[in-house]
C-alpha cells in the first residue's frame, strides 16, 4: 500500500474519532498523515475584491443581475454504458473579480477540507464549481482573489485576468508578483490546458498529472470539472459525472476539450476531478457524484458572488 493511500485509510479511522494518535504510528505512517492528512494552516483567506455583487433573480437553471447572468444546461448522450451526463453553466459578467475563490474553513494550507457546498454557502454563492484541489500537493503557484499565497512554479497553469480574459502558461516560467503585475486574479494548478486558440492540445489523453503521488486517474473516462473561455467575460464551467453505469461514465480528456470546442470556447483547462467533481447553484447541489449524490471534501472552489 503507498503512504498515501494508507493516510487516506489512516484519515478515515482520525476522522471518525479513532484513537490512533500521529505519535504513536511507525515513521512511515506518521510521515504520511502529517503530509496528506493532518491540517496546516499557512495563512488566513484575504482578498483585494471591490466589487460589490448585486442582488439578482434565480429561475429553476438561471440567474440575472444587473452584473451576471448565469444559465446551466444538463446533458444527457448515449445510452447504456456508454451514456454521459454532465452540466454546462455559462457565465457572463461585467466585473471579472465578481469570480472569486474560497478555502475550506477560510484557511489556506495543506489538508484543509470541506464539502463544495458548505464552501459555497459561507459565501453566499450563486454558483460554484470545486477547484484545483490546491490543498493536495506544496507546489504549484496559487494567486487567488489578486493575493499570492504559493509560489513553487512546477506544471502548466491557467491565468484568470481582471480584465475577464483567461491563458495557460507555464509555471516554471514565472513568478506570482510577475503574474499580478499583469493583471491575473487567480491562478489553477492542476491540468492539463484542453484548448489554446481556439485548438483541442494534442496527447491530452496520455498525461499524467503529479505522478509523484500516484494520481492516475485523470486518464480514461473519468468525472471531470473543467473551466474554459469563450470570450473575455463569458466562462463556460463544466463538470462530468461519471464512475456510474447507466447515469454516466464520464469523458476522456478528448472528448472534454470537444465538448469546449463545441460550446465556442478558446482556452479550456482541467480542473481536480473524480469524487471531487461538483456544481452547486443557488446553495444545492447541481451534480450527482459518481452516482450516489454524495459531495467529497476539497480545499477549494471558484464561484460567481451574489
Amino acid at each position: 500500500m503507498s503512504d498515501s493511500a494508507l493516510a487516506r485509510r489512516m484519515s478515515r479511522r482520525l476522522l471518525l474519532g479513532g484513537a490512533v494518535g500521529v505519535a504513536g504510528l511507525g515513521g512511515s505512517t506518521a510521515w504520511a498523515l502529517n503530509r496528506y492528512v493532518i491540517e496546516h494552516v499557512e495563512a488566513s483567506a484575504a482578498d483585494t475584491t471591490t466589487a460589490a455583487a448585486t442582488q439578482g433573480s434565480f429561475t429553476d437553471n438561471g440567474y440575472t443581475s444587473a452584473t451576471s447572468t448565469v444559465g446551466i444546461e444538463k446533458v444527457t448522450t448515449g445510452s447504456g454504458s456508454d451514456t454521459v451526463t454532465y452540466f454546462a453553466a455559462e457565465l457572463t459578467t461585467t466585473d471579472a473579480t465578481l469570480i472569486r475563490s474560497a478555502f475550506a474553513k477560510d484557511s489556506f494550507g495543506t489538508n484543509i477540507i470541506d464539502y463544495p457546498s458548505s464552501i459555497a454557502a459561507t459565501k453566499n454563492a450563486v454558483l460554484a464549481i470545486n477547484g484545483d484541489y490546491y490543498g493536495f500537493r506544496d507546489t504549484g503557484i496559487v494567486v487567488r482573489n489578486g493575493v499570492a499565497y504559493r509560489d513553487k512554479g512546477a506544471r502548466q497553469g491557467l491565468a484568470l485576468y481582471r480584465d475577464g480574459s483567461a491563458s495557460l502558461y507555464d509555471e516554471t516560467a514565472t513568478n506570482a508578483a510577475a503574474l499580478i503585475d499583469d493583471g491575473v486574479y487567480h491562478t489553477l494548478s492542476f491540468g492539463p490546458g484542453l484548448v489554446e486558440n481556439g485548438k483541442a492540445i494534442a496527447g491530452i489523453d496520455s498525461i499524467e498529472i503529479d505522478t509523484n503521488f500516484g494520481n492516475h486517474s485523470i486518464q480514461g473516462s473519468q468525472p471531470r470539472t473543467a473551466i474554459g473561455l469563450i470570450e473575455p467575460g463569458r466562462l463556460l464551467w463544466v463538470v462530468v459525472d461519471g464512475r456510474s453505469t447507466g447515469y454516466s461514465r464520464g469523458m476522456t480528456m478528448t472528448e472534454l476539450a470537444q465538448l469546449f470546442l463545441d460550446r465556442g470556447a478558446t482556452v479550456a483547462y482541467n480542473l481536480d476531478g473524480g469524487g471531487s467533481s461538483a456544481m452547486v447553484f443557488n446553495g444545492s447541489l447541481v451534480n450527482n457524484p459518481l452516482g450516489r449524490g454524495q459531495e467529497r471534501g476539497t480545499s477549494d472552489i471558484l464561484y460567481l458572488a451574489g
